[in-house]
């Protein structure tokens, strides 16, 4: 029992894509150091919806590291990360309560195995809020390093 336990953690440390969470778009990039060989080091835009949220769609602006090591995947990413979510469509608002906060909703890889780049949700009922928070961990150590954005709901 503990072996099978212990090969599922390690299946979802090495391959986080197996939680369910959003697909980012990737809405544009632009270089900011240039790499005498591979890729130049670029801060890239992505956009997501929020799985379980209809009509919320958030952008997260987070660097990538170019060069070889980035062509080959290598490279570990830096902490930083910028998000804005906003209202894109109808939200039903019954469902509101029923959400867990610190759902995760995306979570990409920031290096080869260890670190990853993630959005959680929490709802925030006293306020009527949406609050999403981007951070990036690592399995020992994470970074402090974090962006809220916020998304008032039903409010007129």
């Amino acid at each position: 029992m503990r072996r099978t336990i212990a090969a599922l953690l390690l299946l979802l440390v090495a391959f986080p894509g197996l939680v369910v969470t959003a697909r980012a778009d990737e809405v544009g990039s632009v270089g900011y150091r240039f790499k005498w060989v591979g890729p130049n080091d670029k801060i890239v835009i992505d956009a997501f919806d929020d799985p379980e949220v209809p009509g919320i769609t958030c952008y997260i602006a987070r660097a990538r590291t170019g060069g070889v090591k980035g062509a080959l995947g290598l490279a570990e990413d830096p902490a930083q990360a910028s998000i804005s979510c906003r209202q894109t469509g109808t939200i039903d608002q019954s469902k509101l309560g029923k959400l867990r906060n610190g759902d995760e909703v995306f979570s990409e890889r920031a290096s080869l195995i260890f670190k990853t780049t993630q959005v959680v949700r929490f709802w925030d009922a006293k306020r009527r809020t949406l609050v999403y928070l981007s951070y990036t961990d690592r399995i020992i150590e994470g970074s402090p390093q974090n962006s809220i954005s916020v998304v008032p709901v039903g409010i007129n």
